[in-house]
């Protein structure tokens, strides 16, 4: 009897989830790129990489090699500190169509809602995009190079399991 509620009470460590990634990301080109590009440096205090086209679009004036954006990726703990302060512009509420399966995207209008920064007279008013991604024990089986493997779809995160742990971790409502 005792052996049998151990075996409940025990959880399956490649079953929980953790955030792998918060991608801090701006779009823009020429000047307002560069004030983009201070902007996430403000945030993040990481240097932001630069992002740029692959193809073209002869309508929207988009050639192969031109800078559109920039972003930022953060992992461990500060990932999940910059979350905390993030989650705290939008009032720790996420809408339901904002969540997919691994991971939900949030839009901040202005940077100076977010706690602990002040207003840049360089970079005027701007706003970014949060991506929260999550992940199971075991993925860099299926991302790594050399002897490749597959995931069974169990290992899928779903829309439930991420509101479970964002409401569990950081108290985070979903409409």
């Amino acid at each position: 009897m005792a052996d049998k509620n151990k075996i409940q009470k025990a959880k399956n460590k490649m079953q929980e989830i953790e955030i792998d990634k918060v991608v801090l990301s701006c779009g823009a080109v020429g000047d307002e790129l560069e004030k983009s590009v201070k902007l996430l440096k403000l945030v993040s205090g990481m240097k932001p990489l630069k992002t740029k086209s692959k193809k073209r679009i002869p309508s929207l004036g988009v050639r192969p090699g031109l800078e559109l954006g920039c972003k930022v990726t953060l992992r461990g703990e500060k990932a999940e500190e910059i979350l905390r302060k993030l989650l705290e512009v939008i009032d720790n509420q996420i809408a339901e169509e904002q969540i997919g399966s691994e991971g939900f995207s949030f839009g901040i209008k202005e940077y100076i809602e977010i706690p602990g920064i002040e207003y840049q007279r360089d970079i005027g008013i701007l706003g970014l995009n949060v991506t929260v991604v999550f992940k199971r024990k075991g993925k860099r089986v299926k991302i790594k190079k050399l002897k490749r493997g597959k995931i069974p779809r169990r290992q899928i995160i779903g829309k439930f399991e991420i509101i479970k742990f964002m409401n569990e971790n950081f108290s985070t409502i979903i409409e």
